[in-house]
């Protein structure tokens, strides 16, 4: 009896070592990671063991970041529609065909929400925020998914885009976030420019609002930095106001003369509008300032081809 006892005594701080590891939240994060590797974050077990951890660990941000992932992905679901469009949602069809007559009848993948597991998602992002408001990817994730929710009509996409500028350029905090070692003010300039651009690529009229707006408030903070004025330029590109989408991509150029963009968008509304001497005004800045010696030689390549005419 006495010589089992003492084997219990001795194997009982073996047990409570390997238990205070099993329950430990660096353990349920290496669980959770090897389990969402074989299935998934939404997959069969992920929310079993996700109930341990929070029965656990309530307060345990990684525990708050797995089940966003997990309502979020859970409140997804995927489904096929037909359009007659090239695109839709800035994607390319997943089988483009045409009817007897010749129509686009293109289909795309799309996606429906389960709207209460997309609020408790939301809920897990905003607690994971609030116990650690300088992460600059945990405000972009809940971005990123209300972005893919609200689809073509990206109205609290925005609100939300425009409150993470105030906060940066008037709070100018110290972002923390996941992949960058430090967040400077030129790398949060140009996540805030992929925004601009998810939002053009919508192709919607709401989303190219979208886009117009968001622009305009970076040029808020940003005096006349050429990325967000080059976005104005395209805007009225796209909705073919020539006159001002010219004023942007002159401003541009007036002080960036081989920014790409405003070149190469200045040389198309030249050709849409068949506007020769606009077009040689612009391949003649290509030919000096492109960014490229192929870019440089093409664009002199076609002033020659108007000059021999």
């Amino acid at each position: 009896m006495k010589r089992l006892l003492l084997l219990i005594t001795l194997l009982l701080p073996i047990w409570t070592t390997a238990w205070a590891q099993e329950t430990s939240p660096a353990e349920f994060q290496r669980r959770y990671s090897s389990l969402v590797a074989r299935v998934g974050p939404g997959g069969l077990g992920v929310e079993t063991l996700l109930d341990k951890w929070e029965a656990a660990y309530p307060g345990d941000v990684q525990q708050m970041l797995a089940r966003f992932s997990f309502c979020l992905t859970r409140s997804r679901s995927v489904k096929v529609i037909q359009l007659d469009r090239d695109r839709y949602l800035g994607k390319e069809p997943i089988l483009p065909l045409k009817d007897s007559t010749g129509k686009k009848c293109n289909f795309f993948e799309d996606y429906d929400y389960d709207e209460d597991l997309y609020a408790a998602a939301n809920l897990y992002i905003d607690t994971a925020i609030q116990a650690q408001p300088y992460r600059l990817d945990y405000r972009m994730a809940k971005i990123d998914a209300m972005l893919a929710f609200e689809k073509d009509m990206p109205e609290m996409t925005l609100v939300q885009l425009k409150a993470l500028a105030d906060k940066n350029y008037k709070e100018k905090p110290v972002w923390e976030h996941e992949s960058l070692e430090n967040v400077t003010q030129e790398q949060f300039k140009a996540l805030m420019q992929d925004y601009c651009v998810a939002l053009f690529r919508l192709g919607s009229d709401a989303s190219a609002q979208a886009f117009k707006d968001f622009s305009l408030h970076m040029l808020g903070y940003c005096k006349n930095d050429p990325l967000f004025l080059d976005n104005l330029g395209s805007y009225y590109l796209v909705k073919r106001d020539y006159k001002q989408a010219l004023k942007y991509f002159d401003q541009v150029l007036k002080k960036h003369p081989g920014d790409m963009t405003a070149l190469k968008n200045c040389l198309l509304l030249a050709r849409s509008k068949k506007d020769v001497k606009m077009e040689k005004k612009y391949l003649a800045l290509m030919a000096k300032n492109g960014a490229t010696e192929t870019d440089r030689q093409s664009a002199q390549m076609r002033l020659n081809a108007f000059q021999g005419r």
